[in-house]
């Protein structure tokens, strides 16, 4: 059972500025005995995708990255591709995030497992143009959905998704002790997991997410205690509130 009882009260505060890069391991000078040993999951969130109509695409198929997307993913590939002792590279089964990790699997050559567990939250919004005139929320039909903020009511509840995301977090920590793992996953469940494991509340403005595109949120522990997170942005800061996710 992992735990998290070695995060600093600190991290829960204010959203500390993004680090330079995501920290890395020296196989070299982690070769303690196994307790002690680091392993470091990183979650990294898509590249920008092709969503010219503006929906938000949910988990709906065939919304690929854009030109800047791919971009986004190659820096990916890049930053993690060299310096670091990654053993596994997983992706959400949707195709934003299968073409984020494709870069970094072909520097790495490693395999892309798919791990269902990692994939974007549920909504029911999910093919519609949200804000704006016109957009579902100026619809009355649609506003019972908008009931319960804290759950949400309109869609997968916050706990849910927190649950998946932090049992996919322990898999890859199995799966890599001593090195490193990356996940690819997407806006909501990366920054719910993230709220989870710094012992915050999981409703919140989702304009306040600190989970820019091709962002990377590292999990560093140490045998398996949770010791800090670490959260940087190789390919630039986004807009939180972007359509999609």
């Amino acid at each position: 059972m992992s735990q998290i009882s070695g995060l600093s009260r600190a991290v829960r505060g204010a959203h500390p500025e993004p680090a330079e890069a995501p920290p890395a391991l020296d196989p070299a000078a982690n070769n303690g005995p196994a307790e002690e040993r680091q392993t470091i999951v990183h979650l990294c969130r898509h590249g920008e995708v092709h969503n010219p109509d503006g929906v938000l695409y949910g988990r709906l198929p065939g919304f690929r990255l854009s030109e800047l997307g791919q971009s986004q993913a190659e820096t990916i590939g890049r930053t993690l591709g060299h310096g670091h002792d990654i053993k596994t590279v997983t992706a959400s089964p949707l195709q934003r995030a299968i073409e984020t990790a494709t870069p970094l699997s072909e520097t790495l050559g490693l395999p892309i497992s798919i791990n269902e567990e990692i994939i974007e939250a549920a909504n029911s919004f999910e093919g519609s143009v949200v804000a704006g005139r016109g957009g579902a929320l100026a619809d009355p039909k649609r506003w019972k959905s908008l009931v319960n903020p804290f759950k949400p009511s309109w869609g997968e509840p916050y706990l849910a998704i927190a649950h998946r995301m932090v049992g996919a977090v322990y898999t890859a920590l199995d799966g890599a002790r001593g090195h490193e793992a990356v996940l690819v996953s997407h806006q909501l469940p990366v920054y719910t997991t993230r709220r989870f494991l710094e012992g915050r509340r999981l409703w919140h403005d989702p304009r306040s997410r600190q989970c820019s595109l091709a962002s990377v949120t590292s999990l560093v522990f140490e045998g398996t205690t949770l010791r800090e997170i670490v959260y940087s942005e190789p390919a630039g800061a986004s807009d939180p509130s972007q359509t999609g996710a």
